[in-house]
């Protein structure tokens, strides 16, 4: 029988959903194959972001280096403490790799962090109610030293990892902080963080300094393990550039030295102080105080000055160099005429001297100068014409910006509108000038009448790939006089130091003549006019050394400090500049002017020699011998043959086998690389000058690869009999301040003493009328000293403005 075919329609319906959806995932699949895209998003770029992973190449910020290339900054290994909050980093639950007990984990990291337990544990449980995988804890858990990194890691704390990372460091500590300034880790936007350069040449070349972060990019799977035969691309980083100073590390720890000295002594309210070579014009230290640790940032202040460039003040005596140098020029100077000291008076308005006007009497105007007389200045600007005089101020660059390499550089303010204007400038009041105009002037003086430009870049390098972008050389200023003109004044300078009535006795070098000139300027009040006492002044010397061709050029300036009743405020700025010039002409192998010839003698050739027959032979010469090994026959030496030896000096001897490890004490730096070249052995040199410790002692043998560490020291601390000599020198040095008190000898002051009548009354007004103020400097306004205050001043023996 034949069967009746029935239409299924629940089976056909079944059958169109299911070809329906078939044909729909078709479609998608062919969609996706073709278009590789899914709701708008390339699938090829998902799996790239889920597996491919980036890693950011850190780059190492440039180095800031001095002259030498020793280290000022650089970027230093440190450890940035993360603490991992979840469970999943566990494998093992005998080996917790995630923070099991917060409070605990809380109680042992405020051990190392600097922070307090309370704001740790706040840090945990908030990553904990967040559900975090892991926290950091700010700055606090920043910056940690190896050292540290490792006390924490033998603390056995769980959770605990330790991220590298890179710290700015600046090994001197205090070094020309306010010329340097600082560079320190900021957040950005994204989280991450980036080190900026925020004060001084940190933040004046961070760009340079800074570099460009690389990059690695490379496939993982999804545990993160690294696939094979995966592609990986590599941008490598770009390190920063150095930026090479001429600043020489040496000499600016004299004077860092030498300042912190007179800080902790005199408490001034701030200090300056530039050391230059006249020759280049390279700034070879600078520093002023207050100041900072640019590490800690500890002592930085509102002022974020560099005040040798952007502080102007009232030069005071040193100014009267420029006006002899000027008078000399023009053929009207003669040291041997004479003229009335005391007092002076211009169109009605009257100076006076800085004994209150009394003056010593009709003297030669080399006494002048050498008295620091302001009414010797007035008859010079008479002889030549004040209008001449004011072309070598502007000549000597006055009134306007050196150009040194550094921003932000004031030009400070010559009054000249009135004839009192350039009457007072010729002896250094009322007009404003920066220190470091001061040293470029001074330089044409110490360099036979070539004046340079001072500068404190000398270059700056990619140390990966060479490139030199900054060069430095040294630049003419100018030529404000001739070289005969210089040598005169610096002859006159001279003797301000040598002679019995000379305001500079106190400056004077044991080994060395100096040529400069002292200051005393009036310290300006808010609201005009100036202050009053005996400390109230800005002390400073202008100075060059040796005098018949100087090498060196100093200024400091020491204001406002607490100077016993016994001493002078010169006495302090004489501490900076005397231990300061005296160290860094040593330093600079600059020979002495009182120091006899060194005996020399030839080496000969000991090699093949017999230990005991070689030093025999230099025994008897007066050398002393150094030997390196334990063996008999000496196979190399230093000094070579034929080369020189001074009398008392080193020959080492080298021989085979086991070096036993003689004593350091004394010996040069020099000396201690040819000691390690002929030895073999790893000495760790730290510091400049001479040994003063060894970290390994005398006789011990040295094993292989062994370090020595060895640190050096400044001279004068390895020569007694020299050090007796300066002891002495010093002693002497405060006799003479006795002597001179006793004498009722007065520290230079420059007091201009106005007329009563009216017509000085109107001259005073017109002067202060047309003095302009700029940010930092003083209007001119003349000073009136009365019959009384000139008293007082006898009888306290105060001293005044220069």
């Amino acid at each position: 029988m034949k069967k009746k075919f029935r239409f299924q329609g629940g089976a056909f319906l079944l059958f169109l959903l299911f070809a329906g959806l078939f044909f729909l995932l078709l479609t998608r699949i062919v969609t996706i194959q073709a278009t590789g895209e899914v709701e708008g998003q390339e699938l090829a770029a998902r799996a790239a972001a889920k597996y491919s992973q980036e890693e950011v190449l850190t780059a190492e910020r440039g180095r800031i280096i001095d002259r030498s290339g020793e280290v000022i900054a650089e970027d230093t290994l440190t450890y940035k403490l993360v603490a991992v909050l979840d469970e999943s980093a566990t494998q093992k639950a005998g080996d917790p790799r995630h923070v099991v007990d917060v409070e605990e984990t809380a109680q042992k990291l405020a051990g190392y962090l600097d922070a307090s337990e309370e704001s740790i544990l706040e840090t945990l449980k908030q990553g904990v109610e967040k559900d975090r995988y892991q926290v950091e804890f700010g700055s606090a858990g920043r910056e940690i030293s190896h050292t540290k990194m490792l006390e924490m890691k033998e603390a056995n704390i769980p959770g605990l990892l330790f991220v590298r990372d890179l710290k700015r460091l600046y090994p001197n500590g205090v070094f020309a902080s306010h010329l340097i300034g600082y560079a320190m880790k900021e957040e950005l936007k994204d989280g991450e963080t980036k080190t900026t350069g925020r004060m001084g040449l940190e933040s004046i070349h961070n760009e340079v300094l800074t570099g460009k972060n690389g990059r690695m990019e490379f496939d993982t799977d999804k545990w993160g393990f690294l696939l094979p035969n995966s592609e990986s691309a590599v941008t490598p980083a770009e390190d920063g550039s150095d930026v090479q100073l001429t600043l020489d590390r040496t000499l600016q720890n004299f004077l860092e030295d030498a300042m912190s000295g007179v800080q902790e002594e005199y408490d001034p309210t701030r200090m300056i102080a530039v050391v230059a070579d006249p020759k280049t014009g390279e700034i070879l230290a600078m520093s002023q105080r207050p100041t900072f640790n640019p590490n800690t940032r500890e002592g930085l202040s509102d002022n974020w000055l560099n005040e040798s460039i952007e502080l102007t003040i009232e030069p005071g005596s040193p100014m009267k160099m420029f006006t002899l140098a000027a008078a000399i020029e023009e053929g009207k100077w003669d040291p041997n005429a004479v003229y009335n000291s005391g007092t002076y008076n211009l169109l009605g308005t009257t100076i006076g001297d800085h004994n209150g006007g009394r003056g010593w009497g009709t003297i030669s105007f080399l006494e002048g100068i050498q008295r620091s007389s302001n009414v010797s200045m007035a008859y010079l600007l008479e002889r030549m014409g004040a209008d001449t005089f004011m072309k070598y101020v502007d000549a000597f660059g006055f009134g306007k910006q050196t150009g040194i390499d550094l921003p932000k550089e004031a030009a400070g303010k010559i009054l000249d509108q009135y004839p009192i204007n350039k009457l007072t400038t010729a002896y250094g009041q009322g007009s404003t000038v920066t220190p470091i105009q001061m040293i470029q002037a001074a330089s044409a003086i110490a360099n036979d009448g070539v004046m340079m430009k001072p500068y404190v870049i000398d270059q700056i390098k990619n140390k990966d790939t060479g490139k030199v972008t900054v060069k430095s050389e040294p630049e003419e200023a100018g030529k404000p006089v001739s070289a005969e003109t210089a040598e005169k004044v610096r002859e006159v300078l001279a003797s301000t130091v040598t002679s019995e009535v000379g305001s500079a006795r106190g400056f004077a070098l044991q080994d060395y003549t100096i040529a400069g000139k002292t200051g005393t300027a009036q310290v300006p009040k808010e609201g005009g006019g100036y202050l009053k006492g005996r400390n109230n002044y800005l002390f400073s010397f202008l100075g060059m050394a040796p005098a018949d061709d100087p090498e060196l050029l100093i200024y400091i300036g020491v204001q406002q400090p607490n100077v016993p009743a016994d001493e002078y405020g010169s006495v302090p700025v004489a501490k900076i500049f005397t231990s300061v010039m005296e160290n860094s002409l040593k330093y600079l192998n600059i020979e002495p002017e009182n120091m006899a010839e060194a005996t020399t003698m030839p080496v000969e050739e000991y090699t093949g020699k017999s230990v005991a027959e070689a030093t025999e032979e230099l025994t008897e010469l007066g050398v002393e011998v150094v030997v390196t090994g334990d063996q008999s026959e000496v196979v190399a030496q230093y000094p070579e043959n034929e080369d020189t030896v001074l009398k008392g000096g080193k020959v080492i001897l080298k021989t085979a086998g086991k070096t036993a490890l003689p004593d350091f004490t004394g010996w040069s730096k020099r000396e201690l690389l040819a000691y390690q070249s002929l030895s073999g052995l790893a000495l760790e040199i730290a510091g400049q000058g001479y040994v003063l410790t060894q970290s390994i002692a005398e006789g011990e043998i040295v094993e292989d690869n062994e370090p020595v560490v060895i640190e050096l020291h400044p001279p004068e601390i390895y020569y007694p009999a020299q050090a007796q000599e300066d002891a002495a020198a010093e002693d002497d040095g405060e006799q003479l301040l006795e002597e001179e008190a006793a004498k009722g000898f007065e520290a230079e002051s420059e007091q201009q003493e106005p007329q009563t009548d009216t017509e000085a009354t109107e001259t005073e007004a017109q002067t202060s009328e047309t003095a302009t103020v700029e940010t930092e400097e003083v209007e001119a306004t003349t000073e009136e000293a009365t019959t009384d205050e000139a008293e007082a001043t006898e009888t306290e023996t105060e001293e005044t403005t220069e």
